[in-house]
């Protein structure tokens, strides 16, 4: 089962979401952006990395929130969701077709990836009335 990292990033009440570009697994997907923990990286270093090339920008790591597993026709993913903060940079998408900032009672209505829906789940309760 491969670790997988995914930023749960809030700013003024909203979520950040990106859409998973055509022709890539999962395509049209929404997700809370991530990936692949590498061989010596710790999860937090993981999203670091990925953050910074997926869409140019440069995030503080914070607490884990809860995680998810799903096996996918490609392979079986656990899904660790950390509280992340922008600290510099403007996006640019390199990976993803589309990012949206979203209110958390709306994350649900969006098409998300199979892991994330329950990630979406604990970010609503998360977040509730703030």
């Amino acid at each position: 089962m491969q670790t997988v990292t995914c930023a749960v990033m809030e700013e003024k009440g909203k979520i950040f979401l990106a859409r998973r570009k055509p022709g890539d697994r999962l395509e049209h997907k929404w997700e809370f952006p991530g990936g692949k923990v590498e061989p010596g990286e710790t999860p937090e270093q993981c999203l670091k990395r990925e953050l910074r090339e997926e869409f140019g920008i440069d995030v503080e790591v914070g607490e884990f929130l809860c995680s998810s597993s799903h096996a996918y026709a490609h392979g079986a993913i656990t899904l660790l969701a950390y509280k992340t903060r922008l600290v510099a940079g403007a996006f640019t998408l390199h990976e993803h077709a589309e990012i949206r900032w979203v209110k958390p009672e709306d994350l649900k209505s969006f098409d998300l990836s199979e892991a994330g829906i329950p990630i979406a789940g604990q970010v609503k309760e998360l977040f509730a009335g703030k």
